[in-house]
């Protein structure tokens, strides 16, 4: 779940108007009849196979494409590559675990790729092209040695620092998760949702967001690349550009969402905006 096509650069408060794809959620019943986990209701049923097999698929397209774009454009002797691939697998094989066993239906929705909203079908395309070409930036910088030739070397230690600050943003995932289960990877609004406005939600409005500027941050340097950062820092603008187009639609169709807004004041750095 690193971020390469933005995939865990998640919505943070996205519901639907209708039931999402049976097939995807659940073979069965959608909605559990009974007590709740969290702030969303629990699969009447245990994890669908088609559930696990859609996981294992992504996780193994996902690791593929990701050493395509390092290594391909560049060498295989790049121990910073190697070193990303091995933490953000870890990571990511923790946090599906977490949620396959809580919540798969959570999961289910971060599998979710069709986004319906014209603005944000393009504002995707910006990101997928952006998280592409800062990975392939990394490999030819790796290969070329522009960042060592133009700039300075990134010393071992600041490549191994942003290495576990890169896997304790991704795990700050977890709590952020925990306090809005129907945060999907498109902007919609489910049926039955309420606003999530606990946990970090008391003090962002889009904490995923938060974090997922946080990987971005650490990734140039964990693959030892400089000249990378400028082109991860056009996630900033887009991904504004997108929590504001997300805004503007939970405002419309979340009952409750414009109140929540007035309480929350901060979007995505606390005491700043």
């Amino acid at each position: 779940m690193h971020p390469v096509g933005n995939k865990f650069t998640a919505a943070p408060i996205v519901i639907a108007s209708r039931p999402p794809d049976t097939a995807l959620l659940s073979q069965r019943s959608y909605w559990q009849r009974g007590a709740k986990h969290g702030n969303v209701r629990r699969l009447e049923n245990p994890p669908t196979k088609s559930l696990r097999s859609r996981l294992i698929g992504w996780g193994l397209v996902s690791q593929v494409a990701l050493a395509v774009f390092l290594f391909v454009p560049g060498t295989l002797k790049f121990w910073q590559g190697w070193a990303f691939m091995a933490v953000n697998l870890v990571v990511t094989i923790f946090f599906c675990a977490y949620f396959y066993k809580r919540d798969p239906q959570f999961l289910a929705r971060r599998l979710l790729r069709k986004e319906k909203i014209g603005t944000q079908k393009f504002i995707m395309y910006l990101l997928k092209n952006v998280s592409v070409i800062s990975y392939l930036l990394c490999g030819l910088d790796n290969r070329f040695g522009w960042s060592r030739t133009c700039l300075a070397p990134v010393p071992w230690w600041l490549t191994s620092l942003a290495l576990l600050l890169y896997a304790g943003s991704y795990l700050l995932l977890i709590p952020v998760c925990n306090a809005n289960r129907f945060a999907a990877t498109i902007i919609q609004v489910e049926a039955g949702q309420t606003v999530a406005d606990h946990g970090p939600y008391r003090l962002l409005r889009h904490p995923m967001y938060s974090v997922s500027l946080l990987l971005w941050l650490w990734l140039p340097l964990a693959l030892g690349s400089f000249v990378a950062l400028p082109v991860v820092a056009l996630m900033v603008p887009i991904l504004i550009l997108r929590l504001l187009n997300e805004e503007k639609f939970l405002r419309r169709d979340l009952p409750g969402y414009s109140e929540y807004c007035q309480r929350t004041r901060y979007r995505l750095v606390p005491s700043v905006w």
